[in-house]
């Protein structure tokens, strides 16, 4: 199935795809073709406006967590970097810079959006620009030359507060409009999540997976509707949502907000599944190991997967979501090469 999977991509997919199955899946990506594939996804029409809004600092747009009045799509700091990491940029010159504006950016600029506060990912949970950047350089695989260990360590620790107490409630307390996380506690959002998953080199062993199963398996339960999804609030001077935490009835196959569809369609979420594979979980979590069986029983007989997803959230890049590829879906096969590229980076991380 896999091979069947492989040919019909190299045969049919966009360039990224195609670098990245011969440098992921395959590892026979030669340095010649990892350039050519490289200069044809930098003439892509999405890579050209990325291109022309990198600034003399390496910054790109005007924008950093997502857009703004002053910066669209893809001409911001976070959604561009992850883009071009997905896209298989790693060592050109506008990835590189990119990069190496994180490093020499300080975390109190504007271009972060904070006003020049520093939110320290150390005293407020689920929070902090510092969180997202840390992600954003996994995501775009630089986290073996910029250091990002501490907040890597923070992900765990995260993680494992959930094991150590009976629901996100210990880790919270009520006000007159909700709850508020306390301070300096831990607690796991969707960046920790992707810090992990795109840098598993960094701590994956037995015990730091076996932690974060134990983890997975207390948000995965769904017997407690009283915790369930229990909008929890930062303090940060005033009260502010989180990025995106992880909360109890937690669902693999959900929507980015976790919700089951509502209309009988079994959908599944690619990236969800594809993150936690890649943590080394699919032997650990039997709702992960249904979603994976599930997809790749979707796979037809000629290599292509027909699963259905969220679409807005595949084809959406922003911070919170975003796994297309291929240039437009204006065909069908260009839609599938990226449900059946994801479908088969599943198998592989899941060990297949």
């Amino acid at each position: 199935m896999k091979e069947k999977m492989i040919n019909f991509l190299l045969n049919n997919a966009n360039p990224s795809i195609k670098l990245r199955v011969k440098k992921e899946i395959l590892n026979n990506l030669t340095t010649g073709e990892e350039k050519e594939f490289q200069q044809e996804i930098l003439n892509e029409k999405i890579m050209k406006l990325i291109v022309k809004k990198q600034l003399p600092n390496g910054w790109i747009g005007l924008g950093f967590h997502g857009s703004n009045k002053n910066a669209g799509q893809y001409d911001n700091q976070e959604v561009a970097t992850k883009y071009m990491g997905e896209k298989g940029l790693f060592g050109t010159e506008i990835l590189e810079r990119a990069m190496n504006a994180f490093v020499t950016t300080e975390l109190t600029a504007l271009c972060y959006g904070t006003k020049g506060h520093y939110y320290s990912e150390f005293e407020i949970p689920a929070c902090g620009q510092n969180t997202i950047r840390c992600a954003c350089i996994a995501r775009a695989h630089y986290d073996d030359t910029i250091d990002i260990a501490p907040q890597i360590n923070i992900a765990l620790e995260s993680f494992r507060r959930v094991t150590e107490v009976d629901s996100i409630y210990d880790v919270s307390r009520p006000t007159k409009k909700g709850r508020l996380f306390n301070s300096g506690e831990r607690w796991p959002c969707r960046y920790h999540l992707e810090t992990l998953a795109f840098s598993v080199n960094k701590w994956k062993n037995k015990e730091n997976t076996s932690m974060l199963a134990e983890s997975f398996r207390h948000l995965l339960r769904n017997d407690r509707p009283e915790i369930i999804n229990t909008p929890v609030a930062c303090w940060v001077g005033h009260a502010v949502g989180p990025l995106w935490y992880l909360n109890e009835g937690y669902s693999i196959s959900g929507d980015g907000q976790n919700h089951q569809s509502q209309d009988g369609i079994r959908r599944v979420n690619f990236e969800k599944t594809e993150w936690l594979v890649r943590c080394g979980l699919y032997p650990y979590l039997p709702q992960l190991k249904e979603e994976v069986d599930y997809i790749l029983s979707q796979v037809g007989s000629d290599g292509i997967c027909r699963a259905q997803t969220y679409e807005g959230e595949f084809r959406g890049w922003s911070p919170y979501f975003g796994l297309q590829l291929e240039t437009d879906w204006r065909s069908k096969l260009r839609k599938s090469c990226d449900f059946t590229f994801r479908a088969l980076l599943i198998a592989h991380y899941a060990g297949l």
